[in-house]
């Protein structure tokens, strides 16, 4: 399934268009925008077909329930390997095989229930294929944004991303529904369904094929293995304090939000008792509500701050959940779902959005994949409980579970700031002195002199003169250069200060390889550099701070 200021006013991302459609000005994005949506709509009718078909194979809430887990589970599984890999390799090309992935699977699926051979855990395990697709193509697909619109339009296309996904998910379960009704039986009509969705995939594999891509970023050094880039994800993460925030805000909605995804169709089926068309209605007004926020969310988003959007957002699906729970009347659930998914967008485009401006674009598959692995991850296990809870208790009862765990987390989850304040201009700093040569290796060492990995960790070492009034400014603009070191590839960081000579202190950090100190030096940033020379301006001295490096002193073995 695709997806997507503390004050008075938003803090806004860079300028936005005034009309918010401006990204379709743009012929590539609008290729890709029309294709997305195509292949979209072929998702949305299948979830709702394949969901309903499996109320026609068991009974069980679980087994249900699991449908959408199946969904979610591989992202929670993949999403880091995925990130990665959109870093390392053409994302063009991982994109075309991915898609095709996805059309392969869903053949299978579509050929095995005209046959009859579909069996629940055979649903959920073709279920869990296609989603292995989805998963490992999510990150590149939304990494390549930044290769398609200027960076200042971002907030408005990751909107209109959303408006083409909600636009299909309006349109898609009703078409869904109808389709499964439109037969007799009900596998041949999800049978229909599922063979239409791999007809979808073929209009995203021709855009893309058709594709010149262009990379905004491409290193003159050899790529890093998937486990360092894993790594190197992961360690960014940990030291980027915005990412974190909206990585905790996004687990903690789709958790508990995903009760309504996971029960819908239990309502339906078990309370409302409506057919697959009236599941595909219940389904499509969430779409409905979604797409209307999509496109009104830039007019929003210049009124509100992000924090206000969110916790508005999240007290309304409290009410939604409240209200599956508890009324029976169809027309008032559609009429809410319309407003969940209004609120269902506006909440998952604002975190996406500050997922793509919190990131340079070395790194941006990898935090994209991470942020999905969090939102699916939060999908997965709460659809596990919500279906579980339902089973052995009741609906009501598990929904109602879910309504009050968003009320007691929203106070917490506060405090986890998104977009606050200037959004850091990520665009890569070219630096204007080469990187210094590194010394040669002994004659009887094992590895090959050439070779850039050589020599275990590296040490690098920058003298300072600080004067005693600028101490304390100092030690602030030198921890928020910590940071930037920790993020873009160092393992151990610590400014020292001398016992003997106060103004002399010493800032100590060590790299994995010497490779990885030449990719630290590419990583950075317009943001990052600002924040280097504020630490140098503070610097008095004769000569600017002096830089050594010193190359772990391995022992060698052998007869001289």
């Amino acid at each position: 399934m695709p997806f997507e200021a503390p004050n008075a006013g938003p803090a806004t991302p860079p300028s936005q268009s005034p009309s918010g459609f401006e990204p379709l000005r743009i012929p590539l994005f609008r290729d890709r925008w029309i294709a997305s949506t195509i292949s979209s709509v072929g998702t949305w009718m299948q979830d709702t077909a394949g969901t309903w078909f499996m109320t026609s194979l068991t009974a069980s809430p679980l087994l249900i329930a699991l449908m959408q887990t199946a969904a979610s589970l591989p992202v929670l599984i993949l999403g880091l390997l995925a990130g990665a890999t959109a870093d390392i390799f053409d994302r063009r090309k991982l994109l075309i095989f991915w898609q095709a992935w996805m059309l392969t699977s869903v053949g299978v699926l579509a050929i095995l229930t005209f046959l009859g051979y579909v069996s629940p855990w055979t649903l959920l395990a073709l279920t869990f294929m296609l989603n292995i697709g989805s998963a490992m193509n999510n990150p590149a697909w939304q990494a390549i944004i930044p290769e398609l619109v200027p960076r200042e339009l971002i907030p408005d296309t990751v909107s209109i991303n959303s408006a083409g996904n909600n636009l299909a998910r309006a349109v898609g379960p009703a078409l869904g529904g109808l389709m499964v009704a439109a037969f007799q039986r009900i596998d041949t009509g999800a049978g229909s369904v599922f063979l239409l969705n791999a007809v979808s995939y073929a209009a995203v594999i021709w855009v893309l094929v058709n594709w010149k891509r262009v990379p905004l970023f491409k290193s003159t050094l050899p790529s890093e293995r998937i486990a360092a880039s894993i790594r190197s994800g992961i360690r960014y993460v940990r030291y980027s304090p915005d990412l974190r925030s909206s990585l905790v805000r996004t687990f903690t909605f789709a958790f508990f939000v995903s009760a309504i995804w996971a029960l819908l169709a239990v309502v339906a089926s078990h309370v409302l008792h409506q057919g697959a068309l009236g599941y595909g209605i219940l389904n499509g007004s969430l779409g409905v509500g979604a797409l209307v926020g999509a496109t009104t969310l830039p007019r929003v988003r210049r009124r509100f701050s992000a924090d206000r959007i969110i916790a508005a957002a999240t007290l309304y699906n409290v009410v939604t959940l409240l209200i599956l729970a508890f009324a029976h009347h169809s027309w008032l659930i559609i009429i809410t779902l319309m407003f969940s998914g209004f609120a269902w967008t506006s909440t998952l485009s604002t975190l996406n959005t500050s997922v793509q401006l919190a990131v340079p674009a070395w790194v941006q598959a990898r935090a994209l994949g991470t942020y999905l692995m969090t939102f699916q991850g939060g999908m997965a296990l709460g659809s596990v409980l919500w279906g579980a809870l339902a089973e052995h208790i009741s609906t009501p009862i598990s929904l109602a579970i879910a309504a009050g765990g968003l009320v007691l987390t929203l106070p917490i989850v506060r405090r986890f700031h998104i977009l606050q304040g200037p959004v850091p201009d990520h665009t890569p700093y070219k630096w204007k002195r080469p990187a210094p040569q590194p010394i040669p290796f002994p004659t009887m060492d094992s590895e090959p002199a050439d070779d850039l990995n050589y020599a275990g960790p590296v040490r690098i070492s920058v003298d300072y003169r600080i004067p005693a009034e600028s101490y304390a400014e100092f030690t602030r603009a030198i921890h928020d250069l910590r940071g930037v070191r920790l993020r873009d590839g160092a393992i151990r960081w610590g400014i020292y200060r001398d016992a003997t000579d106060p103004e002399h202190l010493n800032e100590t950090f060590v790299m994995e390889s010497w490779l990885d100190y030449l990719r630290s030096r590419e990583r950075v940033t317009a943001a990052d550099e600002q924040i280097r020379e504020r630490v140098r301006a503070l610097h008095r001295g004769p000569e600017p701070p002096r830089t050594t490096h010193q190359i772990y002193a391995k022992e060698i073995t052998g007869h001289f």
